[in-house]
């Protein structure tokens, strides 16, 4: 079980507390689409305020790379923060993000009271974990609390610098939560436990294969990067994306998997399209005959039913990486196929963010899963076995 301090171990009464939350949420127009990362935070930041704590909140948002972009100023979420929380959340606008408005807000803030400070990753010190970030936020608070899941595997000046130079750093409600259910998922599924990957690359979810088959009963593989497994057992492509690189690895780990009794499932027939559009004609087609001029775009009809019958007796299910091209209506079949599939099934479910978090959403499953992951790099690389700086910075009970 987890054993990291948390924010029930500390007394933050009258005390000026730094978080780190994910609030790298999507804007359209400065406005905010979808704010699942915002109100993922609420139960830490409640406690918080509840406890009498001095609550100073800071997140990146978006790619700036270290310079100063005002279309990723942080200020729309202090806003949908003020309606949530139903206070005012005052938003410390520094471009140099630990400035005059930062310094003034922390030195007058009150028991209760929560101050949002800018992008952090409009420093370019950020991403580097410089010294020289990390003190002035540390500079800001006595204690620190990390519950940005979302990027505890980058090892950032607010999400491992700063708990340096603090009295005491420990982690929130949303990174305990996170840590649990995908800790106990690996290391302790109830069985059979079953694992679904998609998306479009074996290369970035090698260390996960490799990991996972070490785990799992059920290994089912979709997405684009079923295709460099097609052609490594000897099936046309046609134009399909596929990894060259990667193929003796992928008729490796289909040895592997037969080696270890673990049931590895790829597609058998697959939907194709001459391109990827909305109005794009496409057909089913076995999967080891894609014709040279089209592009395998979503798992098929059997491969839907193949796939359902693997998973109907699962106990323990984790699914990261649609199985075709969602994004695009005609070709989102496979993913809402898996998404209900899941929904239905009497087993821990949990999504490890990203593009499947996503979907899993939008189709309105997202409350018959037992946990939907916010972090789908920090998910990734705790399913490949790997510790998470931001995890790992903070001290054991």
């Amino acid at each position: 079980m987890f054993n990291k301090k948390t924010i029930d171990d500390i007394d933050v009464r009258g005390k000026n507390v730094v978080v780190r939350c994910d609030f790298n949420v999507p804007l359209k127009e400065g406005k905010i689409t979808d704010d699942t990362r915002i109100v993922a935070a609420l139960p830490t930041i409640k406690k918080l305020i509840a406890d009498g704590g001095r609550v100073i909140l800071c997140s990146h948002l978006g790619k700036p790379k270290g310079t100063v972009k005002e279309e990723l100023t942080l200020a729309p979420v202090a806003q949908r923060l003020s309606e949530l929380l139903g206070q005012d959340v005052k938003f410390a606008k520094d471009n140099e993000v630990v400035g005059e408005n930062a310094r003034k807000a922390a030195a007058e803030i009150k028991d209760g009271e929560v101050v949002l400070l800018e992008n952090t990753r409009f420093r370019p010190e950020e991403e580097k974990n410089g010294e020289d970030l990390s003190k002035d936020l540390a500079s800001l608070g006595q204690i620190f609390v990390n519950d940005a899941f979302g990027t505890a595997h980058r090892a950032h000046a607010s999400t491992v610098g700063v708990a340096n130079f603090v009295e005491v750093a420990v982690v929130g409600y949303l990174m305990e939560k996170e840590i649990n259910f995908l800790g106990n998922a690996v290391d302790n599924p109830v069985r059979p436990f079953a694992a679904v990957l998609g998306g479009s690359k074996v290369s970035s979810k090698i260390s996960v294969i490799d990991n996972l088959l070490e785990k799992v009963d059920i290994l089912v593989i979709g997405g684009a990067m079923a295709y460099t497994f097609v052609k490594a057992a000897g099936g046309k492509v046609g134009k399909s994306l596929v990894e060259d690189e990667y193929l003796e690895y992928a008729a490796n780990m289909v040895k592997k998997a037969a080696d270890k009794g673990v049931k590895l499932l790829l597609p058998v027939d697959t939907v194709v399209a001459p391109e990827i559009s909305d109005d794009a004609p496409f057909k089913t087609v076995d999967i080891m005959e894609i014709p040279d001029d089209m592009i395998g775009v979503d798992i098929g009809e059997k491969t839907i039913e193949l796939f359902a019958d693997a998973l109907k007796d699962a106990k323990t299910v984790i699914w990261n990486g649609p199985m075709g091209v969602f994004e695009t209506k005609n070709f989102a079949k496979g993913t809402e196929a898996v998404a209900k599939v899941l929904a239905d099934l009497d087993a821990v479910t949990i999504i490890g963010g990203g593009d499947s978090a996503a979907a899993v959403n939008q189709l309105g499953f997202g409350d018959k899963m037992t946990h939907i992951s916010t972090g789908g790099g920090a998910s990734l690389e705790f399913l490949e076995g790997k510790g998470l700086p931001g995890v790992d910075i903070i001290a054991e009970k």
